[in-house]
């Protein structure tokens, strides 16, 4: 991070920037996406499923209308000089997931690198 950015202010930019990432139009719109993912983006899906940063693009490119997320319990770690863990609950319609991304500031701009969702078991 630069000298001029706490750890918070980051924290706000990268919560939006998830948040971006599951909103309908948003995912549909590839140049958006596009500059969001690194070229080398990849995610472990809560599918258990291992997306490449093509097939992410093509897959929210066509998905279908899928209920908004909540998130809860969104921090971030300072994990390297311009590299951030973020880390956060995601609700959608009673099922829960761990979801943590890699996001690192490449010439003064924010990219994912890696994500993962991981299913919470119900009960």
């Amino acid at each position: 991070m630069s000298g001029s950015e706490s750890v918070e202010d980051v924290a706000t930019l990268l919560l939006q920037f998830e948040k971006q990432l599951m909103e309908p139009a948003f995912r549909k719109d590839r140049e958006k996406v596009s500059a969001l993912l690194a070229e080398e983006f990849f995610e472990f899906g809560s599918s258990g499923r291992a997306w490449t940063r093509v097939a992410t693009l093509d897959l929210l490119a066509n998905e279908t209308y899928q209920p908004p997320l909540v998130v809860e319990h969104f921090s971030a770690h300072a994990i390297a000089p311009e590299t951030v863990l973020v880390t956060y609950k995601a609700i959608r319609e009673g099922q829960v997931s761990l979801r943590s991304s890699i996001w690192i500031n490449r010439n003064d701009r924010w990219q994912i690198v890696f994500h993962q969702g991981t299913k919470v078991p119900a009960g």
